[in-house]
């Protein structure tokens, strides 16, 4: 008998299904190298492209990982414009449900700032059209939840100012297709959205610390002295980088209205006034330069009012015989206009012309105002420009000017751009190196000595010029209306930056003792700006330092302030 022996089934099928399972992980395997694989070449692929390929697809490769419009950062890197994703709220009025007038009802409550038929009109149209460009999230949420399908919520590419109305004159602002319009946003459109420059920030000369510190300064003077607005600008003197140029009133470019559209003027580089005795030290610099003053003992008679042409130039103040240093202690139009008269127009002419005080001034913005340049330059006119009368620039003019006066001589066009490691425009000379030197002691006089002792920062050696002007009106000058300027430069035993602050139409109140001039309303404003933003720019207060203005204080007779 034969036994027959057969091999269980089980063992085979545990076989079968262990080759089964090795495999499918060998096939998994393959598939996941083949994944990494193709995964590592696309990223060599990608970095190729974004470091080295510099062919048109490259560039349109890389433009797809680029922002749609390029931030704009401070001088230390600080946010002022960056491109977000943002919400923005449409109507399609043929999808929707509900009855208008109650749609419109609802919107009125989410918005209140909009009127009910502008609503009303958007619904009953017959085209898709935004309720809300740059809606807020808890807008997006209650338009929502009205629950109408005729409503939809577009994802679009909004422009954030994160700094709110800090340098709004200096950003301005884009239109809703995202285009510059204004400011700096205007003037380097192409810049910041050209793919092939977009990617990198674009540096501003300004710094956020002390724009802030010049705008709520300056702010707190406007509302305490009633006036209707102001303007400053902290210029360095040797480069032209503008570090802040503030212009009240301001406006928040987050959140445009139409309300708004006066105070989008730049007070700074679009508005012109008559600036008063802030020019009589570019004046009397040109008279020192030219030889037509050589001895600052020389006297000059401010007795009485200076008849010319049917005209006659006072004082605000009873006067007598000055010299240089008094001349513009004292701020003396009478004086002012007789060293004009010997300087004479064609080389008066001249010293405006080489600052430019007959062109738009000197900057990237496209907010620029041309001057009020006299028709006639005769012998009356020569005499009142000296003094800053008849002749009407922006405070940027003078803040240029007055770098060029302090700085060596040299005059240099202003620019929002930080230079950094980049060489500063080589500029051409306006003041002889020797005229520059005597200036900044005069200057400081005035400041020690003279209408600009509230300017007067402990250790930091500001010197500088009042100007107070009236505002030209209907049939004459307005003695109600004055600007009130005070254009000063610090620390004034080495200049490093000029400083130009103006109130328009201050009130003489309490906050002032009563007063509307320069001295007592735009000094204090320089004061206060320079004892904050001073350590900021790298100036510190040094009492051991200043001007020798040991030659001059002798000739300075201390017999009464004017202004």
């Amino acid at each position: 008998m034969n036994t027959l022996v057969v091999r269980p089934t089980r063992v085979r099928t545990a076989g079968v299904r262990q080759q089964i399972l090795l495999t499918a992980q060998q096939r998994l395997m393959m598939l996941m190298l083949l994944f990494m694989a193709a995964f590592f070449l696309i990223s060599v692929r990608l970095l190729y492209f974004a470091l080295f390929d510099t062919g048109a697809g490259s560039n349109n490769g890389a433009a797809a990982f680029l922002p749609a419009r390029a931030d704009i950062v401070d001088r230390n890197g600080v946010p002022l414009a960056r491109t977000i994703d943002g919400y923005s709220i449409r109507v399609v009025p043929s999808k929707l449900l509900n009855n208008r007038q109650y749609l419109a009802d609802e919107l009125v409550k989410i918005f209140p700032d909009t009127p009910r038929e502008e609503f009303l009109a958007k619904l009953s149209g017959s085209k898709p059209t935004y309720i809300r460009r740059r809606a807020l999230p808890d807008q997006v949420a209650a338009v929502n939840a009205i629950g109408d399908v005729g409503f939809d919520f577009p994802r679009e590419k909004e422009r954030l100012y994160p700094q709110l109305s800090l340098a709004s004159h200096v950003l301005g602002f884009t239109d809703a297709e995202g285009h510059g319009v204004t400011g700096v946003e205007g003037a380097f459109d192409k810049q910041l959205t050209d793919a092939a420059t977009r990617g990198q920030p674009l540096a501003l000369s300004i710094d956020a610390r002390v724009q802030g510190v010049l705008e709520s300064e300056l702010y707190n003077a406007v509302t305490n002295l009633e006036a209707i607005g102001g303007a400053g600008i902290i210029l360095d003197v040797h480069t032209g980088e503008v570090l802040a140029m503030a212009s009240l009133p301001t406006y928040n470019p987050n959140k445009l209205v139409a309300a708004d559209a006066a105070a989008r003027r730049n007070a700074v580089s679009y508005n012109l006034y008559e600036l008063g005795s802030t020019f009589k030290p570019l004046s009397i610099g040109a008279a020192i330069d030219d030889g037509v003053v050589t001895s600052m003992a020389r006297r000059y008679d401010a007795s009485a009012p200076l008849a010319i042409a049917g005209f006659r130039i006072r004082d605000s103040h009873p006067g007598r015989w000055y010299n240089v240093p008094e001349t513009l202690i004292q701020s003396s139009n009478i004086a002012t206009a007789r060293i004009a008269d010997d300087l004479g127009r064609e080389k008066m002419e001249k010293l405006f012309r080489n600052l430019e005080f007959n062109k738009r001034p000197a900057i990237e913005l496209k907010e620029r105002a041309f001057p009020l340049w006299p028709k006639d330059w005769g012998r009356l006119t020569t005499m009142t420009t000296s003094y800053g009368h008849g002749i009407a620039v922006t405070p940027l003019h003078l803040a240029s000017a007055y770098a060029a006066l302090v700085n060596g001589g040299v005059w240099r066009p202003a620019t929002m751009m930080k230079l950094g490691d980049k060489a500063p425009p080589q500029g051409r000379r306006v003041f002889k190196a020797s005229t520059s030197a005597r200036m900044r002691q005069l200057l400081r006089l005035i400041v020690t000595d003279g209408t600009g002792k509230q300017a007067d920062a402990p250790g930091f050696r500001v010197g500088g010029k009042t100007g107070s002007a009236e505002k030209p009106g209907v049939g004459g000058y307005r003695r109600s209306s004055v600007v009130a300027t005070f254009a000063a430069a610090f620390p004034m035993d080495n200049p490093r930056y000029v400083i130009v602050a103006m109130v328009d139409e201050p009130k003489g109140n309490a906050y002032s003792s009563g007063q509307r001039t320069a001295g007592w309303t735009a000094a204090p404003v320089v004061r206060k700006v320079v004892m904050r933003a001073g350590p900021m720019l790298g100036v510190y207060p040094d009492e051991s330092r200043d001007v020798d203005v040991s030659e001059l204080i002798p000739l300075v007779r201390r017999d009464g302030e004017a202004e």
